[in-house]
């Protein structure tokens, strides 16, 4: 899904509010030309029944993106409360009341010509609508890139680092362009990594696998929540491993994690169907439990979540991640 926003959204760009059409960066900004970016992706969902809009765990995002930075040696002033207060700002000033896709960005902001980066930095955030990202209900047909995933010592994929993600769509426009949904690469060492912009999951014999973060992934968050919800609501104790590529093939189950995806079932891998072809039942159920919990419908997951629209819902944040909302 490609999302060509209104020009007069507010954004959050040079420390104020102010209309995406003014929110602009010169030719030669560093960040441009080299790729010295981190960005974050975070998803805000409308519950329709509530009246309100619902952040999923934007600490943890923003906590995740404030580290990432780290890797550049770019500084984000704002705590991750602050952080937190911004976007919350965004989405009551836009009026918005459809699913949202939040994209806090910081960058090296030097204009000019030279690859060595200074302490010259600057950061910015966006909030747009935004549906599905990949139409997945009767599952997707994925294939195995031939593009390798980027090892940690070249350029670290847990950073969501900008000019990593060349590597993203190199893998992404070949499937797409071959008639494939989605790619899956591999690392190095010839095992399954992730999704082009998506962690994996693998049901088979019974056990959910899912490649550990040493095998050059996102720490995905959302990653991370369907972990939880396996082990909480359904029994599945999510066991970390290398997964071959044949076992793509060979497996009952597949799915693909992420703030922009949620939980995209995988049906089919490199003309091969996995397992009869349709979405499978350990995959139902984490993608229904994922939806309610994130539409505010799980008691116990309301610590996942912030308010939008309710009263004073932008203070009162600390580090312990207090629960934020207690869902009916």
């Amino acid at each position: 899904m490609n999302v060509e926003p209104d020009p007069n959204l507010t954004v959050y760009f040079g420390g104020q509010y102010m209309p995406l059409h003014e929110a602009r960066v010169g030719i030669l900004t560093h960040a441009l030309h080299y790729g010295t970016g981190v960005f974050e992706g975070i998803r805000a969902h409308w519950d329709e029944a509530g009246q309100d809009l619902f952040l999923m765990r934007p600490l943890e995002h923003f906590e995740r993106w404030k580290r990432n930075c780290g890797i550049l040696r770019i500084e984000v002033p704002a705590t991750t409360e602050q952080l937190c207060a911004i976007a919350v700002q965004l989405l009551r000033r836009n009026r918005l009341r459809t699913d949202v896709y939040i994209r806090p960005l910081a960058y090296k902001s030097a204009e000019r010509v030279g690859v060595s980066p200074d302490d010259r930095d600057a950061f910015a955030m966006v909030a747009l609508p935004f549906g599905e990202y990949l139409h997945s209900d009767m599952g997707l047909h994925a294939t195995v890139s031939s593009w390798r995933r980027i090892e940690d010592n070249a350029i670290p994929a847990r950073g969501k680092i900008c000019g990593a993600y060349v590597n993203s769509a190199l893998a992404s426009d070949d499937a797409r362009r071959a008639g494939f949904d989605e790619a899956i690469l591999l690392n190095e060492s010839g095992q399954v990594a992730e999704g082009s912009t998506s962690n994996i999951f693998m049901v088979r014999r019974g056990r959910l696998i899912t490649p550990p973060v040493t095998e050059n992934l996102l720490e995905g968050i959302t990653r991370n929540s369907v972990m939880e919800l396996a082990e909480r609501e359904i029994g599945l104790t999510p066991f970390e491993r290398p997964i071959d590529r044949s076992e793509l093939y060979v497996a009952d189950e597949l799915f693909l994690t992420g703030t922009a995806v949620g939980i995209a079932p995988v049906v089919r891998v490199d003309h091969r169907p996995v397992k009869d072809a349709t979405v499978g039942p350990v995959t139902s159920q984490l993608r229904h439990l994922y939806i309610e919990a994130v539409h505010g419908r799980l008691r116990d997951y309301g610590k996942w979540l912030v308010p939008v629209y309710r009263p004073g819902s932008e203070s009162g944040w600390s580090a312990n991640r207090p629960e934020h909302v207690h869902a009916a």
